[in-house]
């Protein structure tokens, strides 16, 4: 299995936007996660359209967006029409009335469709949506705020979600508080991607290609 690993662009420095995408992407990072937020749905604001904009200018790699925001359909070809065939939106089905018509659009828009399971969301209540994603991004910390605790709870959901994967076709990522130790008990597990953010990979003081050397290290057979 190829590992992905994904950096949580909110914890970038925005001042040297331009130089961390660029260092980033040289360095041989897999994807840009970008966190929009709405102030409602999560009591925090994030990136906004302007930065998905730059990011999707500046590099050639995939965009993972996760959208925090309510009710994503009434927005959501704003956000399909700045993105390209490869890139990827997740959605909170707790933010919609009708989840699988918001995944649909984003299906026909040529982009893959992805949810985003809060520590409180249970496997039982989006079962059948699993069926129509390509990507479950499971949250272990609640959304909203970057370098919050792990939740020790929510790897009882990963036992429940990982032995779907085959059946319903669909990959899972791994979301918050992501450090060494998680990667090295998980990714074996079958968990294919991970967010990398304050925890192991910005604000370090290093070449992130050193950082990206290390962490793909973690996993048995790399």
């Amino acid at each position: 299995m190829k590992h992905i690993f994904m950096a949580s662009m909110m914890c970038a420095d925005y001042s040297n936007l331009r130089k961390e995408v660029t260092e980033l992407d040289e360095a041989g990072i897999d994807s840009f996660h970008i966190d929009i937020m709405d102030g409602r749905y999560v009591n925090n604001f994030a990136m906004s359209l302007n930065d998905l904009r730059a990011i999707r200018r500046l590099t050639k790699k995939p965009l993972d967006v996760h959208l925090m925001v309510e009710h994503p359909l009434n927005t959501i070809d704003i956000f399909t029409g700045a993105l390209k065939k490869g890139d990827t939106i997740y959605i909170h089905p707790e933010a919609e009335y009708h989840p699988a018509t918001t995944l649909q659009r984003i299906i026909n828009a040529g982009i893959i469709p992805g949810i985003a399971i809060n520590p409180g969301t249970s496997v039982e209540t989006i079962y059948e949506m699993l069926r129509i994603v390509d990507k479950v991004l499971v949250m272990t910390v609640n959304p909203g705020n970057a370098g919050q605790m792990y939740l020790p709870y929510v790897g009882e959901k990963f036992e429940k979600i990982l032995p779907l994967r085959d059946e319903m076709k669909f990959e899972v990522y791994w979301d918050g508080s992501c450090t060494a130790d998680k990667i090295e008990e998980f990714a074996p597990k079958g968990v294919t991607g991970f967010v990398l953010g304050t925890n192991l990979l910005f604000g370090k003081g290093r070449p992130y290609s050193e950082i990206l050397s290390e962490i793909r290290g973690l996993i048995p057979g790399k």
